[in-house]
């Protein structure tokens, strides 16, 4: 009686019945993103599946070092560097953890300024992300030229188990993948938000609605999820 009651004032949704209810049960969805725009929500999807990609990487990584019985290489010491004629352990690591750290600081500070359409700090800030993210791979790839020149190969390594070699190429590399894409589509965003692409709805890619500076926070979304996965990946690797 009482739920009629409200019912009748409004205050609760009509049930409806047959297969129309059912079909309403199975369209909550619909219902549950209605205040979230398409593009975020495709996002969020995308992050969510690349989250169970990344998280079967690192559980494989687990399970192949404790499960083999060759001694694994001691991450101090492969990835030292000497400087000075000093051997410094993780050094480079440090480096780019910190400056990867840091661009999502300018990412954050991006979307910021895009939702108040300050365009030009926008894509400023943009472009200081994508010089971040450059530099973190280029690091990368010094990395991975330093290990290669001294023997590591996706088969075996001079220092132990030869695990490491496939597990460490085969992480990072694709890291550095998502990395790269990333790089490439915030130089492309932020090119856009400079021409002041948002403002005078010009045709094209992400462009099609005036003022819809949304995209930018899209881009953050997905450069955010990319720094978080690199944490993990510095504390399993690098660290254990």
């Amino acid at each position: 009686m009482a739920e009629t009651a409200l019912r009748d004032t409004g205050q609760v949704p009509a049930r409806l019945e047959g297969w129309q209810g059912i079909s309403a049960d199975w369209a909550s969805d619909q219902r549950a993103f209605k205040n979230v725009s398409w593009g975020k929500a495709m996002m969020w999807i995308f992050l969510l599946s690349d989250t169970f990609i990344f998280s079967c990487f690192l559980l494989s990584y687990m399970t192949a070092r404790m499960s083999t019985t060759v001694p694994w290489p001691n991450p101090s010491e492969v990835f030292a560097l000497n400087i000075g004629g000093k051997h410094i352990p993780l050094i480079l690591i440090a480096i780019m953890t910190f400056i990867l750290i840091s661009s999502s600081g300018t990412m954050a500070m991006a979307v910021n300024f895009g939702y108040r359409r300050d365009r030009v700090r926008t894509a400023i800030l943009m472009l200081a992300t994508a010089a971040f993210g450059a530099t973190f791979v280029s690091m990368q790839a010094f990395e991975w030229t330093k290990l290669i020149m001294e023997g590591v190969r996706p088969w075996g390594n001079p220092w132990g188990a030869a695990q490491f070699g496939s597990s460490f190429f085969m992480i990072t590399g694709f890291h550095g993948t998502h990395v790269t894409i990333g790089v490439i589509f915030l130089i492309a965003i932020a090119r856009k938000v400079w021409r002041g692409d948002f403002d005078v709805e010009r045709r094209g890619f992400f462009t099609s609605r005036k003022g819809y500076y949304e995209i930018v926070e899209i881009t953050g979304l997905y450069w955010h999820f990319v720094d978080l996965v690199w944490v993990f990946i510095f504390a399993f690797f690098y660290l254990w």
